[in-house]
C-alpha cells in the first residue's frame, strides 16, 4: 500500500520541551555526587497524553501523582505540559518539594493572556473540553466570571450578557475553523468582545495537513493516545473529509481486513505521539 505520511506528525515543541525537562531531571538524579538516597522524580498528572511514553518513564522510576498532598520534601516535582490550575500550583510549591515548570510555552502564554484580558472584570468564554487539564488550568487564570463550551451549539445555550465585556479564548489544540465560526457568532451578539489568539500555530498546521491528506487517500490512520484531545480532533477532521478513519494508539490495533480494496493510506499523529510508533505504523501499512 502507498502511504502518505504527514510531515507535521509527532511531537510538538511543547511536548519535546516537557520530555527534555523530564530527561534532564532523571540524569541529574543519578549524577555523580547526588545523595545516596535519590529523591523521587514526580509529575503532577501525566506529563503528556501518551500511554506508551508514560509507561516508558514509569519503568524508569518516574512517579505520577494526582495531588500536591502526595508530595513532600526531597521530591522533585514537574508541572505537566498542560499546566496546572493556579490554586493547585500554589499547593505544589508549598509542599516542600523542589518544583520545575514543564508547562508548554503556548499554554503558559494562553494562561497569562487570559489573566490580563479579564483583570478588569471581563467574562471569559473558553472554547475547549471542560474536563481537560489544560482547560481547568486556563479557567483558573480568569479573574472574573468564566464559562467553558465545547462547540457552537453548546455556546448557543449559555446565558450571555450583551452589556458586559467578554473575552473569547480557546484551548490551544482546538480546531481553528470552528473557533472562527464561534468568533463570528459572538461578534454579532456582544458589542464588547476581545478575542485572544490562543490556538497553537503548530496545531493549525497539523490540522490543515490532515485535511489535505484526507482528501487524496482511501483511508486515514491517526496514531496517538485516546486521552489526547489534539489526536482525537485530527481523527474527527479526517473523518469529516469523508474518508474512513482509524484512531489507534499502536499499529497492533489495526486489522488488515479493514484495508481490503484500498491502495493509498494517509498517516498522521498527535502532538504527543513518539516517532517510533509512527514509523511502526507506516511500516505496517506499507506491508499491505
Amino acid at each position: 500500500m502507498d502511504v502518505l505520511r504527514a510531515k507535521t506528525a509527532g511531537f510538538c515543541m511543547g511536548v519535546s520541551l516537557a520530555l527534555r525537562t523530564l530527561e534532564t531531571a532523571l540524569m541529574n538524579q543519578g549524577a555523580v555526587g547526588a545523595p545516596a538516597r535519590a529523591r523521587r522524580i514526580c509529575t503532577l498528572g501525566p506529563i503528556i497524553h501518551n500511554p506508551q511514553v508514560l509507561e516508558h518513564f514509569a519503568g524508569r522510576g518516574v512517579v505520577c501523582v494526582a495531588d500536591a498532598a502526595d508530595l513532600g520534601p526531597g521530591d522533585h516535582a514537574l508541572i505537566r505540559a498542560h499546566g496546572l490550575p493556579r490554586g493547585e500550583e500554589a499547593r505544589v510549591r508549598a509542599s516542600g518539594a523542589s518544583v520545575e515548570d514543564a508547562t508548554c510555552p503556548r499554554v503558559k502564554g494562553a494562561q497569562l493572556s487570559s489573566a490580563r484580558a479579564t483583570r478588569d472584570g471581563a467574562a471569559l468564554l473558553l472554547f475547549g473540553e471542560a474536563e481537560h487539564p489544560e482547560v481547568r488550568g486556563l479557567l483558573s487564570y480568569a479573574t472574573g466570571a468564566a464559562q467553558v463550551f465545547g462547540s457552537l451549539a453548546e455556546l448557543e445555550r449559555l446565558p450571555l450578557e450583551p452589556g458586559k465585556p467578554h473575552v473569547l479564548a480557546s484551548q490551544t489544540t482546538q480546531d481553528r475553523d470552528a473557533f472562527a465560526a464561534i468568533e463570528t457568532w459572538l461578534a454579532e451578539r456582544l458589542p464588547t468582545l476581545t478575542v485572544l489568539n490562543t490556538i497553537c500555530g503548530a496545531t493549525r498546521e497539523r490540522q490543515e495537513e490532515a485535511r489535505r491528506i484526507a482528501g487524496t487517500v482511501d483511508v486515514m490512520v491517526v496514531v496517538g493516545g485516546r486521552e489526547s484531545g489534539n489526536t482525537r480532533r485530527l481523527a474527527a477532521l479526517a473523518a469529516q473529509a469523508g474518508v474512513e478513519t482509524f484512531h489507534v494508539e499502536r499499529p497492533e490495533e489495526l486489522d488488515a481486513g479493514r484495508f481490503a480494496g484500498k491502495s493509498r493510506a494517509g498517516l498522521t499523529a498527535g502532538a504527543s505521539t513518539p516517532k517510533s510508533l509512527i514509523d511502526a505504523t507506516e511500516q505496517w501499512l506499507a506491508s499491505l
